[in-house]
């Protein structure tokens, strides 16, 4: 997970967008814009934290840094 790569996804993407790149990695294909990472599982990684981000600043009116920070909580408690 590369924090540079989700924040250019959260600024440069849509919701719907990201979403459907989301699918298009799932069925194996490309999507329609470049998404960074090492193979399909990075750039699946960097897409559903980019959907994540933006569905909780969406929700809670948070700025970026505020749900990057929360996404990096989910995950920590969730490796550890």
């Amino acid at each position: 997970m590369k924090i540079p790569a989700i924040k250019r996804l959260v600024e440069s993407q849509t919701l719907q967008t990201l979403v459907e790149a989301e699918e298009a990695l799932l069925d194996e294909r490309q999507p329609s814009f470049e998404v960074e990472g090492a193979d399909e599982g990075e750039q699946l990684t960097h897409v559903f934290a980019a959907i994540w981000i933006l569905n909780h600043m969406k929700d809670h009116g948070a700025d970026f840094p505020a749900a990057l920070r929360e996404y990096t909580k989910k995950v920590r408690v969730s490796i550890s």
